[in-house]
């Protein structure tokens, strides 16, 4: 399977973002995983960063401190169409209210998937979103 560039973690719980970027890597889906406990640390990642990291997919969680998951894609919005037609965006939430699948469903996102990350799940999103197919 040929590997995406680079996938974007964003969340704020340490735990959560070891465990996601074991099991990326364990996959061995993306030649680089970058990680972000916030949706400042994300854009600056993002912006400053070379052109190789820009993520093709990005995996953001909902609730953080100092930029939280709605506010980075407003921010995110802001950037050229140009650099963000080529990412995939999907929320990780904790999250199955009604309410909030909702308003997910209302956010200019690809998808949005509860947490934790799985196998299974990977799987999913990359044969959806990158027509690839994890090996056996």
């Amino acid at each position: 399977m040929e590997k995406l560039s680079s996938i974007l973690l964003i969340d704020d719980d340490k735990t959560t973002n070891f465990l996601n970027r074991l099991l990326l890597e364990d996959l061995q889906v993306a030649h680089q995983v970058l990680v972000a406990e916030n949706g400042q640390q994300a854009l600056h990642i993002m912006t400053q960063g070379q052109q190789q990291s820009r993520p093709a997919l990005i995996l953001l969680d909902v609730n953080m401190p100092v930029m939280n998951g709605f506010e980075f894609l407003e921010a995110y919005a802001t950037l050229e169409e140009a650099y963000r037609q080529s990412i995939i965006l999907v929320m990780l939430t904790t999250s199955l209210h009604p309410r909030d699948i909702a308003r997910l469903q209302e956010l200019p996102i690809q998808g949005f998937l509860s947490k934790p990350l799985t196998k299974q799940m990977v799987q999913e999103l990359l044969q959806t979103h990158f027509q690839r197919v994890l090996p056996d």
